[in-house]
């Protein structure tokens, strides 16, 4: 059996395999399926500053090879988030990832202060959010902008800060670079592509917010090049995701660059799809005479 354990940022993980924020809440509901400590960790639902109920439904359609979600950062807040759910993750034996946002960068830095203060063992920024500031458009979508935040929430922690990209960019390299300047110690990406389906027998939007985020298997080559172009372009580990279903997949996403994969789609379909692709990427390696699963990362031979 090969070694699946990988590091990140001095955080030793068992394995590469982490759920997305998103689509494994706090990790509750799936503990009636399985012992949640044989994931290699956890990416928390996205936390803000305060109480959110997120978009009006409906806010979740599928669409050929993937789904579309709106839902809006719906959360409990920072507070509630450290009282009554972070205690019992850190008692899961799994590396938790609690994943941020806000609407300024204040935000954002008021929400790491809060969290430099507890056990959690890394942050992951998501900066995908519209940022009032700039009239709406996403952090994420300005290389001023990612570098303004990235660099607000660095001050407010010493964790390990792993900053979330969007691929809703010309350059996913110069926002890559900005974020590094200002202190980032990690990058996950990439986050969901913005999409759109119509009712037609309503003409309406399918999603009440008219346009979403596109994610599943869909996505996958767009993620795999990101990634690839992102490893290359900086000196941070590089947390892959983008539409992995398979072991197949989260081999092919490490051999472009990543040091650990997050599994989003795939979960929503199955459950225990995060189980299903730790096993899938072990006995490819052993298949495939691999010792371990680190020695994967970055070891594409481009042409």
């Amino acid at each position: 059996m090969a070694d699946l354990s990988v590091n990140i940022c001095g955080i030793p993980f068992k394995n590469p395999i982490i759920p997305a924020s998103g689509v494994f809440g706090y990790g509750r509901e799936y503990e009636r399926y399985y012992d949640l400590s044989k994931l290699g960790g956890i990416s928390t639902k996205g936390t803000t500053g305060t109480k959110r109920t997120g978009n009006l439904p409906p806010r979740v359609a599928e669409t050929p090879m993937g789904m579309l979600n709106s839902v809006g950062l719906q959360n409990p807040g920072i507070d509630a988030f450290i009282a009554n759910e972070l205690p019992h993750l850190l008692s899961c034996d799994t590396v938790i990832l609690a994943n941020i946002a806000g609407s300024t960068p204040e935000e954002c830095a008021e929400v790491a202060a809060k969290l430099d203060q507890t056990d959690v063992h890394m942050i992951e920024l998501n900066i995908s959010c519209p940022n009032v500031k700039q009239g709406g458009a996403a952090f994420g979508t300005s290389c001023t902008a990612a570098a303004q935040v990235t660099k607000a929430v660095r001050a407010a922690t010493k964790k390990p800060l792993c900053v979330k990209l969007s691929p809703n960019v010309t350059s996913i390299t110069e926002i890559a670079k900005a974020v590094e300047a200002e202190g980032a110690d990690a990058l996950s990406l990439i986050n969901t592509l913005l999409g759109m389906r119509i009712d037609l027998r309503t003409r309406r939007p399918i999603l009440h917010n008219n346009m979403g985020g596109f994610s599943g298997p869909a996505i996958f080559p767009v993620a795999v090049r990101m990634v690839w172009q992102v490893a290359n372009a900086v000196s941070l580990p590089v947390i892959g995701m983008g539409g992995v279903m398979s072991g197949e997949d989260a081999a092919e996403l490490m051999m472009a660059g990543a040091s650990a994969v997050q599994v989003g789609t795939a979960i929503v379909q199955d459950p225990y799809a995060p189980l299903r692709i730790i096993d899938e990427l072990n006995d490819w390696l052993d298949s495939n005479g691999i010792d371990t699963a680190a020695e994967l990362t970055g070891s594409v031979r481009a042409w």
